[in-house]
Parts: C-alpha cells; structure tokens; sequence
C-alpha cells in the first residue's frame, strides 16, 4: 500500500482556519479531485466535519475519531488511524488528507506527498502541518501559478516521494 499525504499549506505551513481552510483556490480543489476520486481518503473528525457536504463522492471516506458510537452516513469511523490504514492494507494506495493530527502521526511513514505550497502567509491560521524534512524526499513534479482573476494568491503544486 502506498500511504500518499494531500495537503495545501501557506509558507509557514499554515493549512487550517477556524475549522475551514485557508483560502479559495480552484485549481488545487480541481486538483485534490482528480487525484483522490476513486481512492480511499483518511481523515480525522474534525476535518470530516468541515466538509460542506459530508463524505465526499466517488471516494472511500474513512474517519479517524475517539468516540467509539460515532456513526457517520457514507463514512467508515475507526477509533486510531493504525487500525484505519490496517483495514486498507489491501489497497493500492491510501490519501491521508488531514487534519494536522493525523498529518503529525503520518508523515514519517508516508511514500508521497502531494504539497500544493500557497505564496501567501497566513497570520491567523490555527492549524499547521509538520515540519517536511527535504533531505528525506525527492521532487517528482513541480507546477507554479501566479495569482490570477480566480486565485487571489499564487501557488505551486509539488509531488514528493521518499
């Protein structure tokens, strides 16, 4: 199983704000679509709750939460992200898509990492992802987008694999 990380961070590795995320830009959400349809996605409660419209189709929606009765429409709730990726061990490759607990717990195990970096910071940001140490990764694709009429800041896309 390939254990992948998708996740958008501010340039000092801001990813969450008040429960939602740090701006709105469409080619990462467009992005975040295309690569994780059709794969399992992980993500702990919080950020299930920040979804608009609950599970996300066409994609298999796994909940990380500590409340054994959790039930949630759509949805698979395991009570560690251990036990969650040993029910997906059978799959060919999982998408760790946050919040920035599960991203602490994960990333030293993690083989990819699929990093959108936004060129902006974001003072009051309240979730972080961890430090990535790029010595361990290697660069596989590097995209870069400047600011435009639909994205209010610019930003890279990067794929990392260890």
């Amino acid at each position: 199983m390939i254990i992948s990380i998708i996740v958008a961070t501010g340039k000092n590795n801001e990813i969450g704000q008040n429960g939602g995320l740090l701006c709105h830009l469409p080619d990462d959400l467009k992005r975040f679509k295309e690569i994780t349809t059709g794969k399992p996605i992980v993500m702990g409660r919080r950020t299930f709750d920040s979804l608009p419209k609950g599970a996300l189709p066409n994609r298999r929606n796994i909940v990380i939460s500590r409340n054994p009765y959790l039930k949630i429409e759509n949805a698979e709730v395991y009570s560690s992200l251990d036990y969650a990726l040993l029910k997906l061990k059978d799959e060919e490759e999982v998408f760790i898509i946050g919040g920035a607990q599960i991203y602490k717990q994960i990333l030293s195990d993690a083989d990819k990492l699929y990093l959108t970096k936004i060129h902006a910071n974001f003072p009051a940001a309240d979730a972080f992802f961890p430090p990535v140490d790029y010595r361990i990764w290697h660069e596989v694709n590097r995209e870069t987008y400047p600011a435009d009429e639909r994205h209010l800041f610019g930003f890279t896309f990067l794929e990392l694999e260890r």
